[in-house]
């Protein structure tokens, strides 16, 4: 279980998180939806602790953290926190010096501290779940955007975190590329996997997601599951958002 109580975040003087509070069940899915700047990247940056918020509590499975705006995180926090989470971010980040296969080994090598034969065993059973494998040699910039992006949910997975974080997975990608990444996200769902994405993809949320939060100018506004969300949302400011969309939704949402 994921758990938020009272996070804020601040750049500057500037509010991007206010007063937070979430929880995300084990093996369950949930979408952040909402207008750009409305703080869903933020919110996963603060999960996985590349921003440290301000205030609030984290709690991720037996791990917590507590947070107050004078005192810093300490490396040991860091690691047990970061430990829990694997991150997916929408531009793919891979090492471009590294082969498919060396983007996976590296953390299992230089963080897991494995050797690395049991890190390429590691990685090639994961490229095998993600249909990888048979580019394991290549270089990551003769991959397809779709074909990257599997690679980077292979190396979130490495560590064997409690938690896949997805910050736009299928953004950058053409909707014929992006079906090769939703079909490798809707596997893990079905495997029990807790997933938090950020996404702008409506029709993404509302296929996969157990639970769908609203957020708009750093706060929830609602939330609920997908269904409700879709069609009873009892904000205006929610349904006025989704009737923007709404021809990209499924058949049961319009």
């Amino acid at each position: 279980m994921i758990k938020l109580s009272a996070v804020e975040k601040r750049f500057d003087d500037s509010p991007v998180l206010k007063n937070i509070n979430l929880t995300i069940e084990e093996g369950t899915v949930t979408a952040l939806i909402g207008p750009s700047g409305s703080g869903k990247s933020t919110l996963l940056r603060c999960i996985n602790l590349l921003e440290i918020p301000q205030a609030g509590e984290l709690t991720i499975g037996e791990e917590q953290l507590l947070f107050t705006g004078s005192a810093r995180v300490s490396k040991k926090d860091t690691r047990r926190i970061c430990q829990q989470t694997g991150m997916v971010f929408q531009n793919f980040q891979l090492f471009p010096h590294l082969t498919v296969i060396e983007n996976i080994m590296e953390s299992l090598i230089v963080v897991q501290k494995q050797n690395r034969q049991q890190a390429k065993e590691r990685a090639k059973m994961l490229l095998e779940k993600v249909g990888m494998l048979h580019k394991r040699d290549a270089w990551p910039a003769t991959l397809s955007g779709g074909q990257q992006q599997r690679v980077a949910i292979a190396r979130a997975l490495a560590p064997s975190p409690k938690v896949l974080l997805c910050d736009e997975p299928t953004s950058a990608l053409d909707p014929e590329l992006s079906q090769e990444v939703v079909a490798v996200l809707k596997q893990l769902a079905s495997e029990g996997m807790t997933m938090l994405m950020a996404t702008h993809d409506l029709r993404l949320a509302a296929n996969m997601a157990n639970q769908v939060v609203f957020l708009e100018a750093g706060e929830i506004v609602e939330s609920g599951s997908s269904r409700s969300i879709f069609t009873q949302a009892s904000k205006a400011r929610t349904k006025a958002f989704i009737s923007t969309l709404t021809e990209t939704l499924p058949d049961w949402e319009i």
